[in-house]
């Protein structure tokens, strides 16, 4: 029997789009993300669609919901804060369901947060904590030393 989700499941797979959730897990700096758009003012998006698929190094295609816009990109390009202030600062209006507030305010901070740790060098804890304490274990006076000189030390 054919619904609409299974038509978009044929749709594409023959596109040949992954469409992973837009809170599932994705590992890497690629993204698929949807942009939706209020249901009332439906005749915006083929205009967003148009603006979104002019922009460098962002790929554009139908979302699952009638009301979206499928996109994918790396994070390093673009993010979906400055993808979705973009559209509304040229009169778009975005669906405001609590819901969709949810998802982008947990989408906005993510993204932020991988963009941030991009940016910064990778730390071995590990190695520099060892390194902290057996410097400090060296300096501090705890009554573990031998002051027997070496030569005097007997050994058995």
């Amino acid at each position: 029997m054919m619904n609409p989700e299974r038509a978009r499941q044929l749709r594409d797979q023959e596109l040949g789009l992954q469409r992973p959730h837009a809170l599932a897990q994705q590992t890497g700096t690629r993204k698929h993300r949807e942009i939706r758009f209020c249901k009332l003012k439906h005749w915006q998006i083929p205009e967003a669609y148009d603006l979104l698929a002019s922009l460098p190094k962002l790929e554009v295609a139908p979302g699952t919901q009638p009301n979206g816009i499928a996109v994918w990109y790396e994070i390093t390009d673009h993010c979906m804060e400055a993808l979705e202030t973009m559209l509304i600062d040229r009169g778009f209006h975005l669906e405001n369901t609590l819901y969709c507030k949810l998802v982008r305010a947990l989408v906005y901070f993510t993204e932020e947060t991988q963009r941030r740790n991009l940016g910064q060098p990778a730390r071995l804890l590990k190695k520099s904590h060892d390194d902290v304490y057996s410097k400090a274990w060296e300096h501090h006076p705890h009554g573990d030393r031998d002051e027997t000189p070496p030569e005097l030390r007997e050994y058995k």
